[in-house]
Formats: structure tokens, sequence, C-alpha cells
């Protein structure tokens, strides 16, 4: 009867991998995050998830729906973000908005986002960072690269920019939370 115990214990620890789009806060401030996407039933921003310093939350659970995921990210403490030129909706508020056209016109804020190009992996991280905190690039396996400016030219929306306010661009990397108003 114990090894009939232990198999189904082990068998309902081998579960597979989670599949999700996480980021990470390496900065020494708190951090607000907003993400937009686009799904089979079109774009929707979602906002905001507060990541205390040196910490990682998920953000979207399951796989990833999209190959293009958009981040704008705002340092609580210290000021400045990261940011780049694809237009979003988003609110001072926790939100979900469904479209990304006429922000103003709805009662939103437009807000640049920088895009994340996941080479349709099923989940990702991104890692927010400081100037002085970038890690040297060097690839990973299965060619994403460590730390990388998203490819201008790609996606469904305009390219994006190097982030404002003294940050670098996303490190991005592939791997396997909660969100506050």
């Amino acid at each position: 009867m114990l090894s009939v115990i232990a198999a189904f214990l082990l068998a309902a620890s081998a579960r597979p991998a989670a599949a999700d789009f996480r980021l990470c806060n390496n900065t020494a401030s708190r951090i607000g995050i907003a993400v937009g996407y686009k799904d089979s039933e079109g774009w929707t921003t979602e906002g905001w998830w507060n990541l205390p310093a040196r910490t990682c939350e998920t953000v979207l659970k399951g796989n990833l729906v999209a190959r293009y995921y958009y981040v704008y990210a705002i340092d609580y403490d210290r000021g400045g973000e990261w940011m780049g030129q694809a237009y979003m909706c988003t609110r001072d508020k926790e939100f979900t908005i469904r479209g990304i056209g006429d922000c103003l016109a709805r009662g939103y804020d437009r807000t640049g986002f920088f895009e994340v190009d996941t080479g349709e992996q099923r989940a990702w991280t991104v890692q927010l960072t400081e100037t002085s905190e970038q890690p040297a690039q060097k690839p990973l396996p299965g060619g994403n690269p460590l730390h990388a400016v998203p490819p201008s030219g790609a996606g469904a929306t305009p390219p994006t920019s190097p982030p404002a306010g003294g940050r670098t661009a996303p490190a991005l990397a592939p791997t396997t939370g909660s969100k506050t108003p």
C-alpha cells in the first residue's frame, strides 16, 4: 500500500514545466508593469502588476498565444520607464482593455510599449535591468539571446526604440505572481 501512495505522489509531482510569460525586476526599485498582446479576439492590454525589487512575477499563465508581446514598465521609486513605439491603451488603475485604437477618445492613456519577440516559444521571461546592471551578451541554448534589443521591423506594430529614463533594453530569456492594483 505504501508503494502505491509513493508512486501516486511521484506521478503527481512529475508534471510538465509551466509555460508562462514572466517578468523579472532586477533593479533596487519597485516597478509597475503593463503588457499587451494579440490573441484570437484581437488586441488586449493589461496592468498593473507591481513587482518589488529583485523579484519575478508570472503575468500571463499558460502557453503563449502570440509570438510578439509588448511591455511597458515604470520605476516607482527612482523614476524612468521601459518603453517603446508600439502604442497601446493603459490607465492609472488596474485594467484589461480590448483594442489599441482611439485610446484617448475612449478615456484611456496612449502609452508606448516595447516589443518582445518570443520566437514562438511556449514560455518566456523578460529581465528588466538598469544600465549599470546590464549583463554581458551571450547566446543561450536554442539561439535565444540573453540580452538583446528586439529586431526592428518585426511584429504587427511599429518597431521599438531604446527605453527612456536611463534604462537598458530588456534582457530576454525563455523559461517556464499575482496582479495587484
